[in-house]
């Protein structure tokens, strides 16, 4: 009997332990909870004399800037979109066969004011004997005047009868930052009306050698943005635009040998242009008439320039590229090969700011000021700028 009663109390004191552990357990996740709650209700009072209060959790971080990005990117797209056109272009021909054929291409432009201006690039509309259309974002068509082609850069302007269009704004692309989120619209494809990329500015003041077609000679492109929001055939002329939606560039080129490198115009230097367009009805560019490299670091040491800036006037690699022009502004003010123009009117020549950037500043018969090296000597030299033609 003895026995018996010491096994029941042996059984009642293995529950009373069970049930004390569950108790403690029950309250530690109530501790827990109430820690938490009031480590927020103290402003971390308690979290500092535990050291803990700098603890994040940073997906919710990383998930605002994900929803800000993509605000933002939306917010510009539908900004500008209203404002970006279908470029549509039309050409009928004999064959040798004397059969009638109808070539058809497509890109991209943005309207600028309006009453119909519309920017797009040269190589877009770069046929004479070509019928032109524009199509808005609505849907709406218009038959297309080219105003003017930009003799100095891949430039175009167009013209349709119509009044009281959306029309972009222009942003300032000197501000622009290696790194910057930017979106670019266009005609993709040339049948995927107003489509959106998003990317960076990978780089700036790129120089891009493009490619001669039946109706353009073959070029070189200075300046120009390098972006890897995509730019597919098509996109041609359309707008590269800050997450404010104002324009920064006009997309122009593609790397067809790479991913992710596509090129654009910067929209201060289409600015004079539009400028001059409104003002004269053509675009009239000032121009220097030399050929140049901008002068940095690797190729001073390369070949041993007393300065790391500048632009340095060499000849080009093809037939006739010449480093000064005969009868250029440049050739009159007796500027020779190899030397290094430095500064324009007291301005610098650097990678932030070209010698092209600086002279597009200015307007046909302006005089200006170079400072230059020649043969080991700094010197003076003042030019008198002439039009493009």
């Amino acid at each position: 009997m003895d026995e018996k009663l010491k096994n029941r109390r042996r059984g009642k004191s293995f529950l009373l332990s069970v049930l004390i552990v569950v108790i403690s357990l029950v309250v530690g996740m109530i501790g827990g909870v109430s820690g938490i709650i009031l480590l927020g209700a103290n402003d971390g009072e308690y979290a500092k004399k535990i050291g803990i209060e700098n603890v994040e959790i940073p997906t919710t971080r990383t998930e605002k800037i994900i929803v800000e990005e993509s605000n933002a990117i939306i917010s510009a797209t539908e900004k500008v979109s209203p404002s970006v056109v279908s470029v549509i272009s039309k050409q009928v021909y004999q064959d040798v066969f004397g059969r009638t054929l109808e070539a058809s291409g497509a890109g991209t432009g943005f309207i600028i004011t309006s009453d119909g201006l519309i920017i797009t690039n040269k190589h877009v509309v770069s046929s004479e004997n070509t019928e032109y259309t524009v199509v808005m974002a609505d849907g709406k068509s218009y038959d297309a005047e080219v105003k003017s082609r930009d003799p100095f850069n891949d430039l175009a302007v167009l013209k349709i009868d119509a009044k009281n269009l959306p029309v972009v704004e222009l942003g300032d692309s000197d501000q622009l930052d290696v790194g910057q989120w930017v979106v670019a619209v266009g005609n993709a494809l040339g049948q995927y009306k107003n489509t959106v990329t998003a990317g960076i500015i990978s780089a700036k003041n790129r120089d891009v050698e493009t490619a001669a077609t039946a109706s353009l000679a073959a070029e070189t492109l200075s300046d120009m943005l390098q972006t890897d929001a995509a730019i597919n055939p098509g996109n041609s002329g359309g707008p590269l635009v800050n997450l404010l939606g104002q324009v920064v560039g006009i997309n122009t080129a593609v790397a067809t040998d790479a991913q992710g490198i596509g090129f654009a115009i910067p929209i201060n230097v289409a600015k004079s242009a539009i400028d001059s367009i409104k003002d004269t009805g053509k675009i009239i560019r000032p121009y220097l008439g030399v050929r140049y490299v901008a002068v940095t670091k690797d190729i001073a040491e390369q070949n041993d320039l007393p300065y790391e800036y500048g632009a340095i006037i060499i000849r080009g690699s093809g037939i006739g590229q010449v480093a000064v022009v005969p009868g250029s502004p440049a050739d009159k003010a007796d500027l020779e090969e190899n030397n290094i123009i430095l500064e324009v009117d007291g301005e610098r020549i650097d990678a932030n700011i070209t010698l092209l950037a600086l002279i597009q500043k200015y307007s046909v018969d302006d005089e200006v000021e170079l400072k230059i090296y020649d043969d080991g000597e700094e010197r003076y030299i003042r030019v008198t700028l002439e039009e493009m033609k």
